[in-house]
Order: structure tokens, then sequence, then C-alpha cells
């Protein structure tokens, strides 16, 4: 990973003393080893171990509801919510805008005066934050990672780590907390975390992963869209069209293979396995449909042997708490890895697309590209809650679909041409957002993550 060194404006982001002292420490330390990730892509086999024990305030919760973390109505009202635990997240459903990044470092001041069991999300290694300079723009991860900290010292807020791959990175964030903790003067493994599982790599590595950080990890977390964002970048365009993601529910045994292998580490590991976010919307006038759709998927998470989930909005609670009500999962059959690398590859081929479903795609990654650009991690639409994870699958997904020339309706081709007439369709040439994803979707190579590719498109015109 590396960056550019940049001047800063006036509007550099401000940073509380103890933070700025404790992010100054990390970048010293650290910023030569975060150029050289990911490191070594390579399975590494752990010893005999077993995963940290879950916090205390932790055991027993099911429902933990995320909210982005410059969203300051949001954070209150999620702070006065019934909730078993709140997640303040600087990832997925947060745009990185100078001013949401200095709103969310302001919030945690407050935030963190709560009862309420608290986590915190920072933001992934591949991000830069140009609003702060250590020696070069600052490491976004190592900047949250600082206000996280320093906002609570004396009891720090469990971390959510996500976006992991390789074991590199897993001890590069090893080696942050136990610098922060140090910093700090905190005993060691006093920051408390859990991995996400949301890439293929961190699939086939998650044993592995938990191994780097088990003396402070508590469990595993399953990011769904990420992970077939990842998926479709790694099965690449040399075969036939991934089905869209309406087609690629938890019924389809490549993704109940995706579950199975996380559970499988944490029943392995003694560790929590948390399920992913319920991200529908429901409709005010007729929600019922909804909570129950959403509680059933919660059910089936706990009989796969999850714990735990998300819910993306405060009336989604009830109905990912239901879920998982009751249930006592029994242990899941052990599985060679070779078997479960071809059940996670083994992707249904999609048939011909609809022109609906294609147009639709585009849309997604339009609305929340152009939401990002304007300072909104998140919009609504169609009853679901998107966020960069379904934008960055849809985009991938377009990529791909138009790298292998996949069949429409009526028997044309998605050309590039083709692309980019139903893009224009939706919006001008001119338009960010288009800019963006025509940048996206027209490489030969997959771009690893659109936010860090905006920023070189921005750099590019300056």
């Amino acid at each position: 990973m590396t960056s550019k060194p940049s001047p800063l404006s006036a509007q550099s982001i401000q940073l509380s003393l103890l933070a700025q002292q404790v992010a100054a420490r990390l970048h010293t330390r650290l910023r030569l080893r975060w150029e050289a990730l990911p490191g070594n892509t390579g399975p590494t086999a752990p010893p005999d171990y077993q995963a940290a024990p879950m916090p205390a305030d932790l055991q027993g919760r099911r429902a933990e509801l995320i909210v982005e973390a410059s969203d300051v109505g949001a954070l209150r009202q999620a702070l006065a919510s019934g909730a078993d635990a709140v997640v303040i997240d600087f990832d997925d459903t947060f745009a990185p805008t100078r001013a949401n990044v200095q709103a969310a470092y302001d919030a945690l001041a407050w935030a963190t005066q709560t009862e309420k069991p608290l986590l915190a999300r920072p933001r992934a290694l591949y991000a830069v934050e140009d609003g702060l300079d250590f020696d070069g723009p600052g490491i976004a991860s190592l900047c949250d990672l600082a206000a996280i900290v320093a906002a609570r010292p004396q009891q720090p807020l469990h971390l959510y780590i996500p976006k992991l791959e390789t074991v590199a990175e897993a001890k590069f964030w090893e080696d942050a907390l136990a610098l922060a903790e140090a910093e700090l003067k905190l005993p060691a493994n006093s920051i408390r975390v859990c991995l996400q599982i949301e890439t293929f790599l961190g699939v086939l590595h998650a044993d592995a992963l938990l191994y780097a950080l088990h003396g402070r990890a508590y469990g595993l977390n399953a990011g769904r869209w990420d992970y077939v964002f990842s998926l479709t970048k790694t099965v690449g365009r040399k075969r036939a069209a991934v089905p869209p993601r309406t087609d690629l529910g938890m019924d389809v045994d490549a993704m109940r293979a995706y579950a199975e292998a996380l559970v499988r580490v944490c029943q392995r590991r003694h560790a929590g396995a948390i399920g992913g976010s319920a991200a529908v919307a429901p409709d005010p006038a007729n929600p019922q449909l909804a909570l129950l759709t959403v509680q059933a998927d919660k059910r089936r998470e706990a009989l796969q042997g999850f714990t735990a989930a998300w819910a993306g909005l405060p009336e989604l609670l009830a109905p990912v708490r239901a879920g998982f009500e009751g249930v006592t999962a029994e242990p899941l059959p052990p599985e060679q890895p070779e078997r479960t690398r071809e059940r996670l590859l083994n992707l249904p081929e999609a048939n011909q697309l609809p022109l609906e479903t294609v147009q639709d795609t585009i849309g997604l990654a339009l609305a929340v590209f152009n939401a990002w650009y304007a300072g909104r991690g998140v919009v609504v639409r169609h009853g679901r809650i998107e966020d960069t994870a379904t934008a960055e699958l849809a985009r991938a997904q377009v990529w791909q679909w138009v790298g292998c020339g996949a069949a429409l309706e009526g028997g044309e081709r998605l050309t590039p041409e083709r692309y980019v007439q139903e893009r224009r369709a939706q919006v001008h040439d001119s338009a960010p957002e288009a800019r963006l994803l025509d940048h996206l979707v027209l490489n030969e190579q997959s771009i690893p993550y659109f936010p860090r590719a905006a920023q070189h498109l921005k750099e590019a015109q300056t």
C-alpha cells in the first residue's frame, strides 16, 4: 500500500491531544510496514489455540445496532435505543469527507459517555486520510484507531477489524493495537476485537487471522456483500457471468459454504460467530413482511451457529433479536479445506440477464457513488439500505458482466459500448459518479476499492 505526500489545507482535521499523540506514535512505528501490505497471500496453518473469551458486556447480546459515525442524530438515537450494543462505523456506511471525519471524531467525546456496550469499526487498511499528516497523508485506519481509543482510554471500545485478507495484515493490526495500549499505559489485550471475514482470502485464512490476534480477538463476523464483491473479483472475467445479487441468497451452496467455513473456525476455537447486517428498510405503511423476513434470516443464521447479528435500523432490532432466541445450534461436521474451496468457487452461472437487472445494478452503484460524493454513506433504495459494500458489489458485477460479454435477454451481449449506453441513460458523462463508475467498469483489471480509486481520480484532475 502506498501514498503520496500532499500538503494540507487550512481545513485539516483536528484530533484531541491524546489522539494526536497516539496517531503520531502509530505512524512513526508502522508506516513502512503499512506500505508493504498486504504481504504474503499464501496459506498459514496456525498451531492449536483458543480465541479470547467474549467481553463481559457482550455476553448474551443478540442485536447490535450499526450507525454511521458522523450521523449525530442517528448516533444519539442509537444510544437511546434498545440495542444490546452499538457499533460506531467509520467503514462501509461512512463517507470520509473532512467534515464527516471531524464530526465523527468530535462525536466520540460524548458518545463514549454512555453505559451501553460500544464497539467501533475503523476504516480498512487500504484507506488514506488526506486531512491529517504524519510525514505523509494519514493512514486512515490508524487515525481512526487513535481517535477511538483516546476518546475513552480507561475503558476502550471494542473494535471490528474490517476486510482482513492476510496474516501480515492481521499482525499489523495486532502490533498497532499493542502500541496504542502501550501509549495509553493499558494492560496488554485491553482492546478487544472481532474480525470481519468478508473477503475470499479472508475465508481461506480465517483460522490463521484469528490466531494472529487470539489474545484479544473473541469472534468472527460475516460480511456477506463485501465477501461476494471479493469473490466476484477473484473469479474474474474468464468465467461465465456471475449471478445478480438477487440470485445469491444464503440458500445457494457457495454462500452456505462461506457461512459454514466461518462458523467451523469459531466452533473449533471457542469464538463467537457474528452474523451479517439486517439491511432492509421496512415500508412504514406495511412493515410486517420485511420484519418477518429479517427474523427468518436471523433464525437461519442461528441454526448455522451464529449467536448475534447487526441491525441497520432501530426498528430491525426486535426481529434480529427474535431470530436468535431459543436456538441452540448443533456443531457443524468437519470439512476438508479443498472441499470448502471447491464449494466457495462453485457459483451458479447466470442465465441470460434481464436488461432491467443490468440497469438496476448500474443504478445502485451510481446512487451510492452520488451520495458518497455528497458526504452520505448510506442510501435507502427500493426498500433496502445500500452502502459502500453493496455499491462495490454492484460495480464489480457490472465489470465482470462487461468483461465476459454476458448474454442479455433477447440475444444481445453486454459490451462496453452497451454498458456506456445504459449508464448514459441514467447519468450524464460529466457527473462524478459516472466518471468513477466508467473508470471501474471499463478497466481491464478489477480495481480493489472504489473510495481509493475516487481519491486517485480527484488527484489526477488537480
